[in-house]
């Protein structure tokens, strides 16, 4: 089998003229995708140097849901891209040691980028899908190599910027910046590649953004959650998968809130006799989905008053499960002391479901899904 050379595609697709195009819109989704995967990050961390916002109570939605819609669309995006440079990857070595060094330094570049953005591409794809066929960890892995993939894209948006400048000023069919053998018209001219790859992302974000506005279900086919479950409000982890089907229905249930040596307990029925509030709050996960509804329980900083707690506290949330990674969780100070952060037990005017975390749950504005803790236990202010 022969070796391609770069003679052997003669396509006036493959122009720098199309790349700078579709790279300029790759590079926005790549920026996005990256900035809105660090306030995820940051959200998810148990220490909080700078407090994380309790408002807008829907930025974490947003947020999250621009994070998996702008990765769903950088991959039609990213695939057009690989492309139209696929030819360069069989260009002739340059001569001299020098030009040889730059050009080898770039070629590896550019395949650090490659393959870091397909990682990325790929592994929050499954994690959208909640399938994970590996053994590392998603959230410090996606979060490691997330840094990769913009510094090798940084550095080669540096070595390509007289081209991408002079490619995105130039008319599309300009031929300036192609290779000598790219000659021959294909079945698309370059503008109908671009609208055929700008139709393929918006096809992209249409059948994926359902799971964030709600609107758009009916055509988002991808949506990792319909809108399905109790109240409206899907479930992640059910009762059973955690392993608290029978404690969390026990008769002899009690939550028990504490500060040092100053405790108290309470049974369900103490809970409900307390003073309830009321507020319409998003779940919104790391997958991308999310769905509002209207809960009511005891404010969290009502029931640290019951033992004396100090304000300005955070909060250690510990739940039934017995075991996994989130069976305690940090409530941090800037929510504990929000009015609407509450010991969730009932939704939409009906007692918990027991997979939406009967008999109590914790709920909070701006907070990411996975911290929104179920089948609570315990809250104890941190010391």
């Amino acid at each position: 089998m022969r070796i391609p050379s770069d003679a052997s595609f003669g396509s006036r697709l493959r122009s720098a003229a199309v790349t700078a195009r579709v790279g300029l819109w790759l590079g926005i989704c790549f920026g996005v995708c990256f900035a809105t995967g660090l306030v995820s990050h940051y959200a998810q961390n148990a220490a909080h140097p700078v407090p994380f916002p309790a408002s807008p109570a829907w930025g974490y939605r947003v947020t999250q849901g621009l994070h998996v819609v702008t990765g769903t669309a950088a991959v039609p995006l990213l695939l057009v891209k690989l492309w139209t440079v696929y030819p360069l990857l069989f260009r002739p070595p340059e001569r001299g040691w020098r030009r040889l060094g730059v050009d080898l330094a770039e070629r590896a570049s550019i395949a650090v980028l490659v393959a870091a953005a397909v990682f990325q591409l790929a592994t929050g794809l499954a994690n959208s899908a909640q399938w994970y066929p590996w053994a590392f960890s998603f959230r410090s892995t996606h979060y490691a190599i997330a840094w990769v993939a913009v510094g090798a894209l940084l550095l080669h948006v540096a070595v390509k910027l007289p081209v991408i400048r002079g490619a995105l000023r130039a008319d599309v069919d300009a031929t300036a910046y192609d290779r000598p053998a790219a000659t021959a018209d294909g079945v698309l001219s370059r503008r109908g590649l671009l609208r055929a790859t700008w139709l393929s992302a918006g096809v992209a974000v249409l059948a994926t953004a359902g799971s964030t506005v709600p609107w758009l279900r009916q055509v988002s086919v991808l949506g990792v959650r319909s809108g399905d479950g109790p109240a409206g409000v899907p479930i992640n982890k059910s009762a059973a998968a955690a392993g608290v089907t029978a404690s969390a229905t026990a008769d002899d249930y009690l939550l028990t809130v504490a500060d040092g040596d100053r405790s108290r307990t309470f049974t369900r029925a103490d809970l409900l006799a307390l003073p309830q509030a009321s507020c319409t709050l998003p779940i919104a996960c790391v997958e991308g989905w999310s769905a509002s509804g209207v809960w009511t329980g005891v404010r969290v900083r009502d029931l640290l008053d019951l033992v004396g707690a100090p304000s300005g506290a955070d909060v250690v949330v510990t739940s039934l499960q017995e075991s996994g990674p989130y069976r305690t969780t940090r409530l941090h100070a800037s929510f504990v002391e929000d009015d609407r952060t509450l010991l969730a037990l009932s939704l939409a005017g009906e007692p918990l479901a027991l997979d939406h975390g009967y008999p109590a749950r914790i709920i909070a504005p701006n907070r990411p899904g996975v911290l929104q803790t179920k089948w609570v236990s315990r809250l104890e202010v941190a010391a």
